[in-house]
Order: structure tokens, then C-alpha cells, then sequence
């Protein structure tokens, strides 16, 4: 890791928003989630822009074509067994059209991204419609 904290950078405001946005959907009754991005000439890490998804359709229809993000998502959702459950993940959005370049930078930063954001776990999409099937796929960890 601490190569890659030499490497890629996020500011004190980033990371303040950050753990503003952990803290603050635990208790939410709808999905949040927030887009980041790296820059790539200065490798610094920050959000897309400062919207906040509730609806994953919108934000399916943010993402760019060919061009990976990384996603925090907090996603109510009743278990099984009927206890609610606010699963605080990382997407990690990589087209199959981006390229080598950019796969790399992202690929690299995966880990730091996650131990900043303090997420339970990554889950890797690649296409916009993965997004309709988050569900299922948060269900799948209870």
C-alpha cells in the first residue's frame, strides 16, 4: 500500500468527504452513491462532481462508455431473515472499452481507494446494466 500512497493522492477535502458520506448513509433509507475519478496527470483521486445517486438508473446513465470509476454505494436492503442490512461497498466500474492506460491507473489505485474509503468489499462491474443487478449481488454477502 504504501507505494501506492506515494502514487495516487486525495485531498484533505476528499477525504473529509469521504467519511462525511460513510457516516451519513448508514442511516439512509435509499441507495447513495457518489462517482470518483482519478486524474490522470496529477493521479489525484476525487469525486466525479457532487451529485449523490439514489436512483441507479441515473447513475448507470452518468457513467461513461469507456472510461472506468470508482463507485461508493450504500444500499438498504431487508435480509432474509428480515433484519435490515446498509451493505457500504465499492464499485469498481471498468468498461471492457477502456483502455490499457487508463485500466492500469485505475487497477492500481483499487486498494488505496478502498482502504480511504474504508468499504466492506469491491465489487468489479463492467457494463452499465451490472448496475441493475446490484441487488442481487449485495444480497448474495448476508
Amino acid at each position: 500500500m504504501a507505494s501506492e500512497a506515494r502514487l495516487y493522492t486525495f485531498s484533505q477535502e476528499t477525504k473529509d468527504k469521504l467519511r462525511k458520506f460513510r457516516l451519513g448513509t448508514s442511516r439512509a433509507s435509499d441507495p447513495q452513491a457518489i462517482v470518483y475519478q482519478i486524474n490522470k496527470q496529477s493521479l489525484e483521486i476525487a469525486p466525479a462532481d457532487d451529485e449523490v445517486y439514489s436512483d441507479m438508473q441515473a447513475l448507470a446513465d452518468d457513467l461513461p462508455d469507456h472510461s472506468p470509476r470508482y463507485i461508493l454505494l450504500s444500499y438498504p436492503l431487508t435480509l432474509p431473515s428480515g433484519r435490515l442490512s446498509v451493505p457500504y461497498v465499492l464499485l469498481y466500474y471498468l468498461p471492457v472499452t477502456c483502455n490499457a492506460e487508463m485500466r492500469m491507473v485505475y487497477a492500481g489505485a483499487k486498494e488505496l481507494m478502498r482502504n480511504t474509503a474504508e468499504v466492506g468489499r469491491v465489487i468489479e462491474i463492467d457494463s452499465k446494466e451490472d448496475l441493475e443487478e446490484i441487488e442481487a449481488k449485495l444480497g448474495g454477502e448476508a
